[in-house]
């Protein structure tokens, strides 16, 4: 198996469905309302994991019921948490999440998220030693970020980012980086003042970036510098909550496959993600992306 190692976020996802997305000052009843874990860290740790990975986190939760639910969470499929912080000023990051139609919209309190230091990521040393390959994204304070990519190198140890939400990223970091997963946005934002072309700009950067594109699947060069395209599986939509994610997870679990076959697995798995509701829910195992496959292969 995979040893990934994720460093990243770990929420709770506070979900509404309803009709409609609100209006600036307009109220509506929503249809329904759930609890969901979430976090873009623990989604991708939980991708990886359910794809037969063997996964480690580093991330902080607060020291209250959802922190526990979390811990709880994690370690039910898995994950080892031992190097998850338990902060005792800030509650755990929750995300407010409204489901309309198969779309989203999401507000994201980061809470114990952001008190994710240099410091905890120095103390969890080991966690890099022992990994294969690290995945983070950037739900957390770009300085552990940073200081991830840092000790990844340190090891000889690829660094996966998915930089997201979009932010620009420092020079040095990029040069750290193995692989940058980022959809259209993401990667104009990350990568600002190179090409404006998404296909320029890949082809600036061989072999070292997959884009999502939705509907469009995935894109990427190889190391020669030749655009690539994974296109997606076609399926009904019940909630696209955490497929980005899911393609993340799946991209580290099978890093060891090479770019073009992680990047089929990963539409496979983010493709049956949306088609049940929750981040985490929807998360098929690799069982089910390898019959998923099979079946769309064979028609």
């Amino acid at each position: 198996m995979t040893k990934v190692l994720v460093v990243g976020s770990i929420n709770m996802d506070l979900v509404v469905g309803t009709a409609k997305f609100p209006r600036l000052g307009e109220t509506l009843f929503g249809e329904h309302f759930a609890t969901y874990p979430g976090g873009k860290g623990a989604n991708q740790a939980v991708a990886a994991a359910r794809l037969g990975a063997q996964v480690t986190m580093i991330g902080r939760v607060g020291d209250d019921a959802f922190g526990q639910q979390m811990l709880a969470t994690l370690g039910a499929e898995g994950i080892d948490t031992r190097w998850i912080g338990i902060s005792a000023t800030a509650a755990t990051g929750i995300a407010a999440i409204t489901v309309c139609d198969g779309d989203n919209a999401i507000l994201v309190i980061p809470g114990a998220n952001g008190e994710l230091s240099p410091a905890h990521i120095a103390a969890s040393e080991a966690a890099f030693a022992d990994a294969d390959v690290v995945l983070a994204q950037l739900e957390v304070p770009m300085a552990a970020i940073e200081a991830a990519a840092a000790l990844a190198a340190k090891h000889g140890k690829p660094f996966i980012l998915n930089p997201a939400p979009a932010a620009s990223l420092p020079i040095k970091l990029i040069g750290q980086i193995a692989l940058f997963t980022p959809n259209e946005y993401e990667l104009a934002v990350a990568f600002e003042g190179k090409p404006a072309d998404w296909k320029a700009l890949l082809a600036t950067l061989p072999g070292k970036v997959v884009m999502t594109k939705g509907r469009d699947g995935a894109w990427f060069t190889d190391a020669a510098g030749v655009l690539q395209h994974q296109p997606s599986y076609p399926v009904a939509a019940v909630d696209s909550t955490g497929a980005g994610d899911t393609f993340n997870g799946a991209i580290a679990a099978f890093w060891d496959l090479g770019l073009a076959a992680a990047a089929r697995y990963a539409c496979a798995a983010g493709a049956l993600s949306v088609t049940r509701p929750g981040a985490q829910g929807g998360m098929p195992t690799r069982a089910d992306v390898d019959a998923f496959l099979a079946t769309r292969d064979a028609a």
